[in-house]
């Protein structure tokens, strides 16, 4: 495919912005090349300014379960741009949506609106320590909770596909009360609370692990966490920025049956805009001003478009056979990759939980960070141009996870199908 015009926008972004790009994610460093620069996207596709066409899996990193201007939220956003963009006080639309998370959420009895996943961690544990009283936190090797000081202790995703274990900038005083275990292994935390008797004021992870792949907990892991944390006085935090209202409309939780003690949310309850937000038991979030003493605040927190956007999504992923079509597609499209890799004889693992999939080039099982660490990336390289050169646009990095959403067409998995076979072959 022709990409000098991606090429000549890259060039010239690098003058301005570090790398050419305002995420890491977004370069194509370990794949090689350059990004392409995107122009437009409609329904399942995007388009660069080259004039390629894609079917696009990354779903700008997960929110647009809908498709790319989807015209229910173009016109949403339209409506609320007209009335006015920010205004720093009020609006009833906040708690149109503050109330649709909270009905459909099982931990969530008062939520916070911010303008990121990266605020929506970073303040829930914030009230965590101030609930609590404690400092220490868990976290789970490979999970990734945006870039706060204190979470960069062995992340996932964009941090694992540049080799960093932590990230410079971050003073060992900040991390030091920031303890790491595995996924899916409950002796872990028990040992690591034993150890820290008292000190542990929450544990924080992704109910199914989204950034270093698609890793789901083993059976009656997150139950024993749950058992575990209650045991100790321990806040219970699920990052569902990625999960949330992607994996089920409940989120992780109501699909697996164990709730939390606060949730964190982001992505698509903003439609493709920026949101994020956290919540949990009422008598958790009775500690955030002005109610109590963990301040938390922002300008553009709650914005008008923002939640216009989300509140036109989650009305369309209530209705009836939405997360029915989405499984369908899913499970179509990572059955057709798997039925690919077995007929080529290509050592492969899948992963996929609802509309999130994942294929790691290796013969090892993935249940944890240090198995997906496992995978070939120089085979994944080979793979990722392969589909680019044939229209089907997947994110840059072997640890990021694929999003099906509800515009994908069958035709659409069809083909990426006989693509990727295609690609698979000659591996």
């Amino acid at each position: 495919m022709e990409s000098k015009k991606s090429l000549s926008a890259w060039e010239k972004s690098q003058q301005y912005i570090p790398g050419g790009v305002n995420s890491p994610v977004r370069n194509f460093s370990k794949v090689g090349e350059h990004p392409r620069f995107i122009e437009r996207g409609h329904g399942p596709k995007i388009y660069d300014i080259d004039g390629n066409e894609y079917i696009d899996y990354v779903a700008s990193w997960g929110p647009l379960i809908l498709g790319h201007a989807h015209p229910s939220i173009v016109e949403a956003v339209n409506n609320a741009a007209a009335n006015g963009t920010s205004f720093g006080a009020p609006t009833t639309l906040e708690a149109e949506l503050a109330e649709l998370i909270v009905n459909a959420v099982p931990s969530i009895d008062q939520v916070r609106l911010v303008n990121s996943g990266t605020e929506a961690t970073m303040s829930a544990i914030r009230v965590a320590r101030g609930y609590t009283g404690r400092d220490k936190i868990i976290k789970i090797d490979g999970c990734y909770h945006g870039h706060v000081d204190y979470l960069l202790a062995k992340a996932g995703s964009g941090v694992a596909t540049f080799g960093l274990s932590d990230s410079g900038g971050v003073p060992e005083d900040f991390a030091r009360n920031t303890l790491t275990i595995p996924f899916n292994d409950a002796e872990a935390l028990k040992a690591t609370v034993e150890a820290n008797p008292e000190e542990i004021a929450c544990l924080i992870l992704e109910p199914v692990m989204g950034n270093m792949g698609i890793i789901p907990p083993r059976d009656g892991y997150l139950n024993e966490l749950r058992e575990i944390t209650e045991q100790h006085g321990i806040v219970l935090i699920f990052d569902e920025v990625i999960t949330g209202f992607r994996v089920a409309y409940g989120g992780a939780q109501s699909l697996y049956n164990v709730t939390p003690d606060m949730t964190c949310l982001g992505k698509v309850i903003g439609g493709g805009l920026p949101v994020g937000a956290y919540g949990g038991k009422r008598e958790i979030m009775k500690c955030v001003a002005p109610e109590g003493d963990v301040y938390q605040a922002g300008t553009l927190s709650g914005n008008p478009l923002a939640v216009s956007a989300g509140l036109t999504t989650l009305k369309l992923l209530s209705q009836p056979g939405v997360y029915d079509q989405l499984e369908n597609r899913a499970s179509s499209l990572a059955n057709g990759l798997a039925d690919a890799t077995k007929k080529h004889g290509i050592e492969a693992w899948h992963s996929r939980i609802g509309s999130m999939l994942m294929l790691y080039f290796t013969s090892e099982s993935v249940t944890d960070a240090d198995g997906a660490r496992t995978a070939d990336t120089e085979r994944f390289r080979e793979y990722f141009w392969g589909l680019i050169e044939c229209g089907v646009y997947v994110a840059p990095s072997q640890f990021e996870a694929g999003f099906v959403s509800l515009v994908h067409s069958e035709d659409d998995i069809d083909k990426t199908v006989q693509v990727a076979s295609d690609v698979i072959a000659k591996l």
